[in-house]
């Protein structure tokens, strides 16, 4: 297995987690908060799957998703550079949005990752991608920081999930 096949399917696997957590659910659920400063469902996927259009788009010199009308879909009001970090509790409430538009944004995210991963050779992970950390960041240390990231927004919506079908 190439690397790049092993990233494509650490992010298949978030895909699969998102498309579990978003589902079924109505735009109430899915804007449900365990608490007035938690995390919706809604906002944790939009903000991973924001993270990870936006680094990607970054790495492979292109344009994001977003900003191919997803942003207008979503009509947020934010910063079409907005992905979601240092948001405060009214940011959070500010993304409300359905399963199926969410859905919709990660999957299209997703294929682009897919087709910029698939060209990558195993000598490109080397590429540093940021030199302002030390040690640089090279592109394979950025992707590992993408797909963990993803994870684990992804598995909080999971979670959330069991919470919201509890009530």
């Amino acid at each position: 297995m190439r690397s790049a096949e092993l990233l494509i399917d650490s992010l298949d696997r978030v895909r699969e987690v998102v498309h579990g957590a978003v589902e079924g659910l109505s735009d109430e659920q899915l804007a449900w908060r365990a608490d007035p400063q938690a995390n919706s469902i809604a906002w944790l996927v939009w903000h991973l799957t924001r993270v990870q259009d936006d680094h990607i788009a970054d790495v492979a010199g292109t344009g994001q998703v977003w900003a191919e009308g997803w942003a207008d879909r979503f009509g947020l009001g934010l910063a079409v550079g907005d992905t979601g970090y240092g948001h405060r509790s009214d940011h959070v409430a500010q993304v409300r949005a359905g399963a199926e538009l969410l859905a919709g944004y990660h999957d299209a995210v997703f294929e682009r990752s897919r087709h910029y991963l698939d060209g990558l050779s195993d000598a490109d992970l080397d590429r540093i991608v940021d030199e302002r950390w030390d040690p640089p960041v090279s592109l394979g240390v950025r992707l590992v920081s993408v797909i963990t990231e993803d994870n684990q927004h992804a598995g909080q919506a999971a979670f959330l999930r069991g919470l919201v079908e509890r009530r």
